[in-house]
């Protein structure tokens, strides 16, 4: 995926509804769901029964065929939808109910190959469950290619298939999608010469897809100004924080923000749209560009403060 996606982690909704395209995204299935068709279907439906047979003329008859081939139809196209069974190479804890997740697609080249750009998704699901999870990839796409693997961030929440997901074992087999979404359009801000100013905002394990970003390489170095702003709830919470002097060699400046930090902290305190409102000093809305994956609040706050100062919409960036 919300980042993703409307999350639920996103007709089926993943469990966590406030993500935009993060690690358990939070999107709709592009495919319609048979529960989905059927609730869209069953208004006229009704009303056609509740008509009878001697209402019904031959035009009514025929519409109503239709509605039900249309129903078969959708439901087919889910139930063939392609899937590939894959291993689970690792699975370890990362933060606070964050879980690092590896899968070994080195026996499906063209999967591995279909992971393109930053930002994109797929569909996971377990064998005998018939709920999918959407999943932001959080390996660059240069890493499916030189290691045969797709590694997420996953947020395990109660009841839901990330939870089953993270509760599994080394070696066990999960079923995966082709990868989906157009991914962050960082063409868009190219070439870094014309765009030195780039701000990224993530909350929660919608750092996932900007992993995949930062470590893609988007000529940060190049860029004079490039900010990621990181929201989690304290530390504990916060993923990646192995990673930070990686990213801060390669020109991303990390600027921690914790909501609910303990005393020892002296860093950003608050919400990721209020730190940057504090910082905002934005000296040439035309070179700016902005990348975004979280909460969807943060993400219509922050678009706000980035649009009341003169950034163009279009240079505001999200994986959906």
């Amino acid at each position: 995926m919300s980042c993703s996606p409307p999350p639920p982690s996103c007709p089926k909704y993943l469990p966590n509804q406030s993500l935009i395209m993060s690690a358990n995204l939070l999107l709709p299935l592009p495919v319609p769901s048979p529960a989905a068709t059927h609730a869209q279907l069953s208004f006229p439906m009704s009303i056609l029964r509740r008509l009878g047979p001697r209402h019904l003329t031959s035009s009514h008859l025929l519409h109503r065929r239709r509605l039900s081939s249309f129903a078969a139809a959708a439901v087919a196209r889910q139930d063939t939808a392609a899937w590939t069974q894959a291993p689970l190479s690792e699975i370890e804890p990362v933060a606070e109910s964050l879980f690092h997740v590896s899968i070994d697609v080195s026996d499906h080249p063209d999967l591995a190959a279909s992971h393109t750009l930053p930002g994109q998704y797929l569909q996971l699901r377990i064998p005998e469950v018939d709920k999918p999870s959407f999943l932001a990839i959080a390996s660059p796409p240069s890493f499916a290619a030189s290691r045969g693997a797709f590694e997420f961030l996953v947020k395990s929440i109660a009841g839901s298939t990330a939870e089953l997901l993270c509760a599994l074992k080394r070696g066990n087999v999960v079923e995966l999608s082709h990868v989906m979404g157009k991914g962050f359009g960082i063409d868009q801000i190219e070439p870094p010469e014309k765009y030195p100013t780039v701000l990224i905002f993530a909350t929660g394990s919608g750092i996932s897809p900007i992993r995949s970003l930062i470590e893609s390489g988007f000529g940060a170095k190049q860029r004079s100004d490039v900010r990621l702003y990181y929201g989690a709830r304290n530390l504990k919470r916060m993923a990646y924080q192995d990673r930070f002097k990686e990213w801060e060699s390669s020109g991303v400046t990390i600027v921690p923000v914790l909501s609910q930090p303990d005393s020892s902290w002296s860093g950003e305190a608050g919400y990721v749209q209020a730190a940057f409102a504090r910082a905002t000093q934005i000296s040439s809305p035309a070179g700016t560009g902005a990348v975004l994956c979280g909460q969807k609040q943060m993400a219509e706050e922050v678009t706000s403060i980035l649009v009341a100062a003169g950034v163009s919409t279009d240079k505001i960036l999200k994986n959906f």
